[in-house]
């Protein structure tokens, strides 16, 4: 089978676009992908009908069987996503989660309150984004439901958490990928004389968009920021409809699980607790044996920069799905509500596996079109210096949001980047990547096909398209702040001139979003 390449056409954009504006459209997003991934599939094969079922037929084999094996991550993440379903549904079955809420609603004394909350267990756990958005919002939700916060809302608290915080922590599976990269494109170019992990320490003030993202989901929590989408989703909840009943139920909703009157907050607290440090075990025990295996001395960001993120999530749900079992049985919880709350939990979980398995599948074709490589040819013209670092950022952003993936774009990204600095100012290496870190971020919180904003509304149990659309206002105020501080960090040269620019326009929004959201037709009580 012959497969044509569209690297350098902007043809590459068509299936991406076509996938976006159809989902955004029609609200139907396995469609969207559908058509997304039959458009790119019969450009690669030049239209011809019967190799376009073959190469169909391949990628759909792939995600489960790829290149004579297994395909473990996809397997493993899936695994996760249905061990998670019924570690969820086990503590609501139990009654866990009522006494949680029923806890919180003594201790936690208003909205405000359980937003911040919410927002300091995101920071808390770091250690991979797939595994924030999902537990996170796993112990949340009745929290915020108790005190009607839109499933949207909490899918922003979770969204501009999770990836913002990996991409600046090094001791997360995102901080590890990006130091194991950025120490490849350092050694090609010659700078051997700095260590990996203080070169990546050094980019984080650099980083506009993950720093003010956090920043204005903190003022967001703390004033009641709601604004476009976000506050008519708002206004829906204090009346007690926290999701669109005319459009069914969210992914991962279990509205008819039985609860039994027994239920306490370790109930809650102990499977969490337990998930999150066996995961963390499996992480560093993983990346520590390969590092065994390539005879390398251990550390711990040695450990993450080799670890295998799926299969330390999988193991890391078993042990918290036995842990949640045990203490289930050990309350008296009957045996059929407890085979009822297993099957519905794993159930829960399909509408997120099809969309997630459909994103995988266009993500392959987008890759073979080579539509990252189209975005980044864009950067290669006559472009000012000082303007490099601004370019850099908006075009990440739209490879990320075309693609559905950070982790691809700084792939494609980074390196281009670095060839470009030291083709003009190598002092200004370090921003320019940086600004490739915090586009692709920034593409990834606005892109429906991406696998992270998928989770985060399946950790919500928001409608997917609904925390797309209802995050987008905030992600681009962020973005155009960012924007600006790097196109004063660029003429200047200086990071701290940056920062107060991004400080300055972060201030003004700020007053000007406080004006807008307690305008008369809005509720800013918190």
């Amino acid at each position: 089978m012959t497969i044509i390449s569209y690297a350098d056409s902007a043809l590459s954009l068509l299936p991406p676009v076509a996938a976006i504006v159809l989902a955004m459209l029609t609200r139907r997003v396995l469609l969207s992908l559908g058509v997304g991934i039959l458009l790119g599939a019969l450009l690669l094969t030049d239209f011809s009908a019967m190799q376009t079922a073959q190469y169909l037929g391949e990628k759909v084999s792939a995600l489960v069987w790829d290149d004579g094996a297994l395909n473990s991550w996809n397997l493993y993440i899936l695994g996760f996503l249905v061990l998670l379903g019924m570690i969820t549904a086990l503590i609501t079955v139990s009654g866990s989660s009522r006494a949680f809420a029923d806890w919180a609603r003594n201790h936690i004394r208003n909205k405000r309150d359980a937003k911040l909350l919410t927002m300091f267990l995101g920071c808390v756990v770091f250690i991979d984004d797939y595994f924030n958005s999902l537990v996170v919002g796993s112990v949340a939700r009745p929290l915020t439901d108790r005190y009607y916060i839109s499933r949207s809302k909490l899918a922003y608290l979770l969204d501009s958490t999770a990836a913002p915080i990996c991409v600046i922590s090094p001791v997360s599976s995102w901080g590890a990928y990006i130091i194991a990269l950025i120490g490849g494109i350092l050694t090609a170019h010659g700078f051997t004389d700095t260590g990996h992990l203080s070169v990546f320490v050094q980019m984080i003030p650099m980083n506009f968009y993950a720093i003010f993202a956090l920043l204005l989901l903190l003022c967001v929590a703390l004033m009641g920021l709601d604004i476009g989408p976000m506050r008519q989703h708002e206004l829906k909840a204090q009346k007690g409809e926290l999701y669109d009943a005319s459009k069914g139920l969210p992914p991962g909703a279990n509205s008819d699980l039985p609860e039994a009157d027994t239920g306490k907050i370790m109930g809650l607290f102990l499977p969490i607790t337990v998930l999150v440090f066996a995961t963390f075990y499996f992480m560093v025990s993983s990346g520590g044996d390969a590092l065994a295996a390539k005879g390398a001395e251990f550390s711990l960001i040695g450990a993450f920069e080799n670890t295998d993120v799926g299969s330390s999530l999988f193991f890391g749900a078993a042990i918290g799905l036995v842990v949640t079992l045990a203490l289930v049985i050990y309350q008296g919880v009957e045996k059929s509500m407890i085979a009822k709350g297993l099957f519905e939990g794993a159930k829960s979980m399909l509408p997120a596996i099809y969309i997630l398995l459909f994103a995988w599948t266009i993500a392959g074709v987008i890759g073979q079109l080579e539509t990252g490589k189209y975005m980044a040819s864009l950067a290669t013209g006559n472009i000012p210096f000082a303007m490099l670092p601004a370019v850099l950022f908006i075009l990440a952003g739209l490879t990320a949001f075309s693609t559905g993936t950070s982790w691809g774009t700084f792939g494609i990204m980074l390196p281009i980047a670095a060839d470009m600095a030291m083709g003009s100012h190598t002092g200004m290496m370090l921003p320019m990547l940086a600004s490739v870190l915090a586009g692709a971020v920034f593409g990834d919180h606005c892109s429906p096909i991406s696998d992270t904003t998928i989770l985060s509304s399946t950790g919500a149990n928001c409608h997917h398209i609904d925390h797309v659309m209802t995050q987008l206002p905030y992600a681009l105020i962020v973005a155009g702040i960012s924007m600006v501080g790097y196109l004063v960090l660029g003429f200047t040269e200086s990071v701290t001139a940056g920062l107060v620019a991004c400080s300055v326009l972060f201030v003004i929004s700020i007053i000007v979003l406080r004006i807008k959201s307690c305008s008369p037709d809005a509720a800013c009580k918190q």
